[in-house]
């Protein structure tokens, strides 16, 4: 039962009572009765508002929901990729491997035999199994490296 169905059912019982509306007491019985009705409307109007309110607030809390989904679930790394990618600019294929999220590239360094220029070498180069010395043009060739743990590459010359 909600207020106004309680308010009607006081009212009635009152009326039943058969209180006399003219008397001090029946004018009272009478003013109060009609504020708790009053009252009972303004609770009725109050609660549907709310109602309203908490269905425009959902409607809301959807938007942005879907406002948010849009701006930050787009990949952040994808802007970092392809800012890197303007640096490298897919000149030697090195950075074909960074769009995989695990993907920690590694580093080898290698000390050229001839001139002694230490040059840095990642695991692709290393897969080729040789190249030349960007100082003095000697063939480095690349075998017996095994694990990440090493930093240093064997070298050897033709």
């Amino acid at each position: 039962m909600n207020t106004s169905e309680k308010v009607a059912y006081v009212k009635g019982l009152a009326e039943g009572l058969g209180y006399d509306d003219t008397s001090k007491e029946g004018k009272i019985l009478a003013a109060i009765l009609d504020i708790l009705e009053d009252v009972a409307h303004d609770i009725e109007d109050l609660e549907e508002n709310a109602w309203d309110l908490g269905e425009a607030i959902d409607q809301v809390s959807d938007d942005l929901s879907d406002l948010e989904d849009i701006v930050y679930d787009e990949d952040y790394d994808d802007d970092e990729d392809e800012d890197d990618e303007d640096e490298c600019e897919g000149c030697c294929g090195c950075c074909e491997d960074e769009d995989d999220e695990d993907y920690e590239p590694v580093f080898y360094e290698v000390t050229c035999p001839a001139c002694s220029n230490t040059i840095t070498i990642d695991e692709d180069v290393l897969d080729l199994g040789s190249i030349q010395c960007p100082n003095c043009g000697e063939t480095l060739e690349f075998d017996g490296i095994e694990g990440e743990d090493e930093d240093e590459g064997e070298s050897e010359d033709d």
